[in-house]
């Protein structure tokens, strides 16, 4: 058997030392696991948080390969697993007894004067000013204006993104069967000046959202990608889409968002 699992974790203790038990037990059961990132393996479990599976898949650039987490962490809404279930999980694997759910990233292209750059996000993008003053965005849907908005900034997310920022931010909770774009408004003002939309507005998964920022007192707009901060000057255009690709995630047959959505929420 020539089958190669990736384990990822992050550097605290809990982290380190369930990776080392898992890789022995990986490897009592004839897996391979390599000490560097392995494009050709079949599975990738990432111990760590929310922070720690984000991380993974950015950093290994969005790999087809699916991926399962273990939560040392905190919150761990993406991560599937508690390091006490990790010989369950193995068989369950080896059982084939578990599916995979195909998620969608939204795709963001950030155009400045002088060029354009692409990015992927599973949670969220988020627009907003890089010092604390009110910014004002043109934005369009599909190329139709929507609204001159005024506030903070804004979030676009994705329906697995809908629990993360979003959700702090007064946004809806979206079960990720749905296909489909959030826009959620970042303290928007709504006076006689100025009007902006104050709930969040839903959009078809094949919608296009155009935002145009109007400079006044600074030129630099921030732009944060599941969390990950890039600042840029001078940008004329910021398009964001549901993209076409996937990434895949191992699910336990007894896995249910809904009840997920409790145990961590309420």
């Amino acid at each position: 058997m020539n089958r190669i699992i990736n384990i990822t974790a992050n550097e605290y203790t809990k982290s380190q030392n369930t990776a080392k038990l898992l890789k022995t037990r990986l490897e009592s059961l004839g897996f391979k696991v390599p000490d560097e990132f392995s494009y050709d393996a079949e599975l990738i479990i990432c111990i760590g948080g929310d922070g720690s599976f984000l991380r993974t898949v950015h950093e290994y650039n969005f790999p087809k390969i699916p991926i399962i987490g273990i939560n040392t962490g905190h919150l761990g809404f993406f991560q599937e697993l508690h390091p006490f279930e990790i010989n369950n999980f193995i068989d369950s694997y080896l059982s084939n007894d578990y599916y995979i759910q195909e998620i969608n990233p939204i795709e963001t292209s950030i155009c400045t004067r002088n060029t354009c750059i692409e990015s992927l996000a599973i949670n969220e993008i988020v627009i907003k000013g890089d010092v604390s003053r009110t910014i004002h965005l043109n934005i369009s849907v599909n190329n139709n204006f929507i609204e001159r908005f005024s506030g903070d900034g804004i979030i676009v997310s994705t329906p697995m993104g809908s629990t993360a920022y979003n959700y702090s931010a007064g946004g809806s909770i979206v079960d990720p069967h749905l296909k489909l774009i959030q826009i959620t408004p970042l303290a928007p003002i709504n006076t006689n000046a100025y009007r902006s939309f104050t709930s969040s507005i839903i959009l078809s998964h094949d919608s296009v959202v155009n935002v145009s920022p109007e400079y006044r007192f600074e030129n630099s707009i921030l732009i944060v990608n599941d969390g990950i901060e890039h600042k840029y000057n001078e940008i004329t255009k910021i398009s964001v889409k549901s993209s076409k690709f996937k990434v895949k995630l191992l699910r336990l047959k007894n896995y249910e968002f809904w009840s997920k959505v409790s145990e961590k929420f309420l």
